[in-house]
């Protein structure tokens, strides 16, 4: 029996500050119960970022490519440390060096998330939960371009995508200077 709706979350304000929980069943389908996920953007050394396809069986956006990491933090548990175990439980990463890149606010008619986006550059292999996640591959940047808007990808990886073009536009991030691969 999938107990995943019973897991439960922070309930945060406008401010991010924890005002209450509240179980994943009840956040999802109620925008009004913001709550906060981390997001690694995995890159290869070829520049090409990581997506997940989400299996059938989730609950939020089944069979759509995701975001190369996503998770829900645990009661207690600070962005970055969900991020390393996010990492670990979604694809295996062992201590990845993780690049802050920008905290966000996605808002939807289903949910409201306050998430924190990291970058890494890994080239695998990895290992996955075939319940969670049906198949994951590297996407150039122009496959991205070329799949926007066209039911491929979750809406909340769309606008992430966006996110990531525009802090890379306007970034003096060294990382970047240095491997101009990253799109």
């Amino acid at each position: 029996m999938d107990n995943t709706g019973d897991e439960i979350f922070e309930i945060v304000d406008t401010e991010d500050r924890v005002v209450g929980q509240a179980t994943r069943a009840q956040c999802h389908g109620n925008p009004s119960l913001i709550h906060r996920v981390a997001h690694i953007l995995v890159f290869n050394c070829q520049g090409n970022v990581l997506l997940q396809k989400r299996s059938l069986s989730k609950d939020i956006q089944p069979g759509r490519w995701d975001t190369s990491v996503g998770g829900h933090l645990a009661p207690g548990e600070g962005y970055l440390d969900a991020a390393f175990r996010e990492g670990h439980e979604e694809l295996g990463l062992e201590h990845p060096e993780l690049t802050f890149l920008y905290y966000s606010k996605i808002r939807n008619s289903l949910e409201a998330e306050n998430v924190a986006t990291y970058l890494t550059v890994n080239d695998g292999p990895f290992k996955f939960d075939r319940c969670e996640i049906d198949e994951l591959r590297f996407w150039s940047r122009d496959e991205v371009g070329k799949f926007l808007g066209k039911d491929v990808f979750t809406p909340n990886f769309e606008e992430e995508w966006q996110m990531y073009l525009e802090w890379v536009a306007e970034s003096d991030n060294p990382m970047l200077a240095e491997n101009r691969n990253l799109p």
